[in-house]
């Protein structure tokens, strides 16, 4: 069953990877525990089936990137893009698209987080496995306020505008 608006999000973890050394943070992967991530947070989080597949890379990441500012003048503290890659890969897409210090690459590596939120996708015919549907949210402190899960195949309700029209 998949998440709705007013559920909170499920605890859990995902992994990113750091590309500077910080105070709790080593360089590499590092595990993020989800819910501790959120707590007090405004948080839109986008996910989608794969890094460097094509309307993930033209479009879906293009377009938060270009609505960061926006984005966080209507109150949002982080955005986050959600895949079912491992760590490595979403940091090297994240590198490509140039998402440092504005968008959050989050590796959902085994997809264990995105079985949670019931929003996985089987595209073992495809060759691709598990992977994470189309998807938009908003979660304040942890609760899902805002819900876009697309049709598969489509990208008509999961873009930046989309949500910037939704926020309160």
């Amino acid at each position: 069953m998949s998440i709705k608006v007013g559920d909170s999000l499920p605890n859990g973890s995902l992994n990113e990877f750091i590309e500077s050394e910080s105070a709790g943070c080593s360089l590499g992967p590092n595990t993020f525990k989800v819910e501790d991530l959120l707590r007090g947070k405004k948080v839109v989080i986008f996910g989608l089936p794969g890094a460097f597949t094509p309307t993930c890379s033209a479009r879906h990441v293009p377009g938060y990137l270009a609505a960061y500012a926006a984005l966080k003048a209507q109150g949002v503290d982080e955005i986050w893009c959600l895949a079912v890659n491992d760590a490595f890969v979403m940091g090297a897409w994240g590198r490509e698209q140039k998402t440092a210090g504005k968008l959050r690459m989050m590796a959902d590596g085994s997809a264990e987080y995105t079985r949670l939120l019931g929003l996985d996708l089987d595209l073992g015919a495809r060759g691709m496995g598990t992977r994470c549907q189309r998807f938009s949210m908003l979660a304040d402190d942890g609760v899902v306020k805002i819900l876009n899960v697309e049709a598969p195949g489509k990208f008509e309700v999961s873009d930046a505008e989309n949500m910037l029209r939704q926020l309160p």
